[in-house]
C-alpha cells in the first residue's frame, strides 16, 4: 500500500511534490540514512551555493562530515552565506569559491585549479532570466549553466572523481516539455523564462544515463526536489509563491534526495532521475518522449558545444 500511496503522490504532482508528500514518505525512511559521518574525510563541490537549495545542500553535506567547497558566481557576495553556514557549524570545514558556471572558461580555470580526489559534485546552479541573455561565449544562458557548463566542469573532474558521486538538481517542471534536440539555445518562437528553465531541465534528465555510462563507474544521477521555498523561486515565481506559500518545502526538505543520493550506502543505481528517494518515470506524457537519436545527436551537440572531445 505504500507503494501504491507513492506512485499516487507523484502522479497526482501537487500533493507529491509539497511538504505533504515529503512528510509521508519520510515516515518509512531510516533514522539513520545517510549514517551520521558517513562523508568524513570527503570532499564535496556545490555549485549555486550562496543561497536556497545549495546552501541548504552544503549545510547537509557538512553536517554528514564532508569539506565543502561552495561554488558561486560571486564571492563577495556569498561572503555572508559562509559566515552564517561557520556560526551554524563551526566545526565545518567550508571552502568558499569563485567560479560562473554559465561561463565555460570560468569552469576550465575553476577546474584546474582543483586537487585532490572529488568524492561528491552537485550541480545546483541554476537560473531562470525573464528574456532571453547569453552567457559569455554567447550560448543561452539557462542552457550555458544547467547543461554545458556542468558537463564540462564534470569532464574536466573526471580524473578526480573516480568513485564519485555526481548529482544534477533537476525540476518536476522539466516533466512538460520534450526535448529540443533541435533548438536548445532558444531561437525560435517567443522566449519565456518558465519554459527555458523547463527545457534545460528536460536536457539534464534525458544526458544523464548516457554521461553514466560514459563515466563509470561513477556514480551520475538526476533528482528534483519538488516546490521548495527559496530565493530563487519567489524571484523569479512570485505569482507561483504565493499562490503555494502554505505548501512549500523548506530547503532542508528539499535537498534531502541529494544528500541521500551522496551519502546513503549502497550506492544506488546509476543514470536515474530520482525524488524524494526514489527513481522516477523521466516521461508522464507522450507527446515528451523523443526517438533515443534525438538524445544521442543532442548529446554529441552539448559536448561538442561545451569543447568536450
Amino acid at each position: 500500500m505504500s507503494g501504491v500511496l507513492d506512485t499516487l503522490l507523484d502522479r497526482t504532482i501537487v500533493p507529491g511534490y509539497t511538504r505533504l508528500g515529503y512528510r509521508l514518505r519520510s515516515r518509512r525512511w531510516p533514522d539513520n540514512d545517510p549514517a551520521p559521518g558517513s562523508l568524513v574525510g570527503k570532499t564535496a563541490v556545490v555549485t549555486g551555493a550562496r543561497s536556497g537549495l545549495g546552501k541548504a545542500t552544503a549545510a547537509g553535506l557538512a553536517r554528514l562530515g564532508a569539506r565543502v567547497r561552495l561554488v558561486v558566481r560571486d564571492a563577495d557576495r556569498a561572503a555572508a552565506t559562509l559566515t552564517e553556514l561557520r556560526r551554524e557549524l563551526p566545526d565545518a570545514d567550508l571552502v568558499l569559491d569563485e567560479c560562473d558556471v554559465s561561463d565555460l572558461d570560468a569552469v576550465r580555470r575553476y577546474a584546474a585549479g582543483l586537487t585532490g580526489p572529488v568524492d561528491v559534485l552537485v550541480h545546483n546552479a541554476g537560473v531562470m532570466p525573464p528574456s532571453r541573455t547569453e552567457s559569455a561565449q554567447g550560448h543561452e544562458l539557462t542552457f550555458a549553466t544547467h547543461v554545458l557548463g556542468p558537463l564540462l566542469l564534470t569532464e574536466l573532474l573526471r580524473a578526480n572523481l573516480k568513485d564519485g558521486r555526481v548529482i544534477f538538481v533537476a525540476s518536476g517542471g522539466m516533466y512538460t516539455q520534450r526535448l529540443p534536440a533541435d533548438d536548445p539555445e532558444y531561437l525560435q518562437g517567443t522566449y519565456h523564462g518558465a519554459t527555458a528553465y523547463a527545457r534545460s531541465k528536460r536536457i539534464q534528465v534525458a544526458l544523464t544515463p548516457l554521461l553514466a555510462a560514459d563515466l563509470a563507474p561513477t556514480f551520475v544521477a538526476t533528482m528534483h526536489p519538488g516546490w521548495s521555498e527559496t530565493p530563487g523561486l519567489t524571484d523569479s515565481l512570485p505569482g507561483f509563491t504565493r499562490l503555494t506559500k502554505p505548501f512549500l518545502r523548506t530547503p532542508e526538505e528539499g535537498v534531502d534526495t541529494t544528500l541521500w543520493l551522496a551519502a546513503t550506502h549502497p550506492t544506488p543505481p546509476t543514470g536515474k532521475f530520482w525524488h524524494d528517494r526514489e527513481p522516477r518515470p523521466p516521461h508522464y506524457f507522450r507527446h515528451t518522449q523523443s526517438p533515443e537519436a534525438e538524445t544521442n545527436h543532442l548529446w554529441t551537440h552539448c559536448r561538442t558545444t561545451a569543447g568536450i572531445p
